[in-house]
C-alpha cells in the first residue's frame, strides 16, 4: 500500500511538472507571434480569444464544478466558493489596474509600467500553478482539463504581455527573457501546493470552486468584452464557432474522464 501511495504521488508530481513546463513554454510563443505579418496576427488573435473563452467556460462548468460537487458534497459551499473566486479575481485585477494607472502619468514612466506588468503576470502565473497542482490532486483528467484551459487562455495573454514589454522599452530578447522568468512562478505555485497537499490533500479540493469562479470571471469580464469590441463582419460567425469548439473540447474531456 505504501508503494502504491508513493507511486501515485510521483505520478502527480510528474503530471503537474509537465503541465507547468507547458504553461511556461507558452511565454515564448508571444515572441514567435511578433514574427508574423500584422494582418495575420490580428486576424487569428480574436479567434484564439473565442476558443479560449469556450475552453475556460467549459472547464468551469463541465469539469471543475461537477468535480467539486462530487468531492465536497455540499452545493451551497461550492457556490459560495465560486462567488468568492469571482470576487477574488476581480480584486486582483483591480489591484493590478490601479498599480498600472499610478505609473502611467507621463511618457517617462513607461518602464515602470512594463515592470508592473511583469509583477502582475508573475502573480497570475503563481495562481495558475496552484490551480494546476490542486486539479491534479483531484484527478489526472481534471488536471489536464485545467491545463488545457490555462494554455488556451495564456496564448493570447502572453502575446499581449510581450507587446506591453516591447512598448515599455525592452528589446525583443529581454522581453522574452523577462516574460519567461515571470512564467516560472507557475512552477513555484505547483511545488507550494504539492508540498502542502501531501499533508492536506483532503482540504485542497476547496481550491477547485475558487478556480471555477476565477475562470468564469476571466471569460466573462476580460475575454468576452474583447470579442465585443471587434467590429461585426461576415466572419463574425467564426467567433461563435470557435467558442463552441472550446466548449466541445471540454465536453469531450468530461465524458472521457
Amino acid at each position: 500500500m505504501l508503494l502504491t501511495t508513493q507511486s501515485i504521488r510521483w505520478e502527480i508530481w510528474g503530471h503537474s511538472s509537465l503541465a507547468g513546463l507547458l504553461v511556461c513554454g507558452v511565454a515564448l510563443v508571444g515572441g514567435i507571434a511578433y514574427l508574423l505579418p500584422k494582418f495575420v496576427l490580428k486576424q487569428w488573435l480574436t479567434l484564439g480569444i473565442s476558443l479560449s473563452t469556450g475552453v475556460l467556460l467549459g472547464d468551469a462548468f463541465l469539469h471543475l464544478l461537477p468535480e467539486s460537487l462530487e468531492q465536497i458534497g455540499n452545493s451551497q459551499t461550492v457556490l459560495v466558493e465560486v462567488l468568492a473566486g469571482i470576487v477574488l479575481f476581480f480584486n486582483l485585477e483591480q489591484f493590478i489596474r490601479l498599480r498600472h494607472h499610478q505609473h502611467r502619468t507621463d511618457a517617462s514612466t513607461i518602464q515602470p509600467l512594463a515592470s508592473m506588468n511583469l509583477v502582475g503576470d508573475a502573480l497570475h502565473n503563481f495562481i495558475d500553478g496552484t490551480l494546476i497542482a490542486g486539479s491534479f490532486l483531484v484527478s489526472p483528467a481534471a488536471g489536464w482539463a485545467t491545463t488545457a484551459g490555462l494554455l488556451l487562455h495564456e496564448l493570447p495573454q502572453e502575446v499581449g504581455d510581450v507587446g506591453t514589454l516591447l512598448y515599455g522599452g525592452y528589446s525583443i530578447r529581454r522581453a522574452l527573457l523577462y516574460n519567461l522568468l515571470s512564467a516560472l512562478t507557475c512552477i513555484v505555485g505547483i511545488v507550494t501546493v504539492l508540498l502542502a497537499g501531501l499533508w492536506l490533500e483532503a482540504y485542497l479540493i476547496y481550491i477547485m470552486p475558487v478556480a471555477a469562479g476565477g475562470f468564469i470571471y476571466v471569460a466573462a469580464s476580460d475575454l468576452i468584452p474583447e470579442l465585443q469590441k471587434v467590429a461585426p463582419t461576415r466572419r463574425s460567425w467564426l467567433h461563435s464557432l470557435f467558442m463552441l469548439l472550446g466548449i466541445a473540447l471540454m465536453y469531450w474531456l468530461a465524458i472521457n474522464e
